[in-house]
């Protein structure tokens, strides 16, 4: 777990195509009402004006001219907005955040999936960040095959699920190097099962935070 630098407490979810954010988003958004928490649910990249239309121009399909470094440097853009917007006045309150994806998901995304080095994001992310990190991150995984034959069934593809499937071999490959990297800070959840058996091993890592 991060260094604790504010009152409230700082939950990401992160995962792939297909892997059930949005349900266990709610899920996880319910068990921490349950326990009196007060919660500001966000999400990446996005959570603010600004940060919508920068998600609007990410997400779209046409937008097929957007070179790698462009790609992540509107992630961080958002992201700034988003903290200084949403995040850290949330955590300065003693609230606690629950964000759909964070920098994870770049690291995942654009260094996994694009193949920009680490170290080129960690200056961002220093810069952008300081030393705020979250304080739980649940890495949602499966196999990106069936993932992917999840998120096809949904919609319309966006200009990331329009990629080849080794796109998101590498992008699991970043995150689980992610997650074996800080392994206090990640809950790694098999997103495989049916999803009465996902929330239970989410309902375990959430165990600790919730106790009084």
């Amino acid at each position: 777990m991060s260094e604790r630098i504010h009152p409230g407490r700082f939950i990401t979810v992160e995962g792939s195509e297909g892997v059930g954010k949005s349900s266990n988003l709610d899920f996880i958004e319910s068990l921490l009402r349950e326990a009196g928490k007060d919660v500001v649910r966000t999400r990446e990249p996005g959570g603010t004006e600004l940060g919508e239309t920068l998600r609007g121009i990410l997400l779209d399909a046409r937008q097929k001219a957007i070179c790698d470094d462009a790609e992540l440097l509107l992630m961080f853009a958002a992201r700034a907005q988003h903290l200084a917007e949403v995040i850290r006045p949330a955590l300065a309150a003693g609230k606690w955040v629950l964000c759909d994806r964070f920098t994870d998901a770049t690291y995942a995304y654009q260094g996994g999936g694009r193949g920009i080095p680490f170290d080129r994001i960690a200056v961002l992310e220093q810069w952008v960040q300081g030393d705020l990190r979250p304080d739980l991150t649940l890495l949602l995984d499966m196999p990106v095959e069936a993932g992917l034959a999840r998120a096809g069934a949904r919609s319309e593809p966006d200009r990331f699920e329009q990629e080849q499937t080794t796109f998101f071999e590498r992008v699991r490959r970043a995150y689980l190097e992610r997650a074996r990297q800080a392994p206090d800070r990640f809950r790694i959840i098999d997103a495989s099962p049916p999803l009465p058996e996902v929330q239970a091993q989410i309902r375990k890592a959430l165990e600790p935070f919730l106790a009084p």
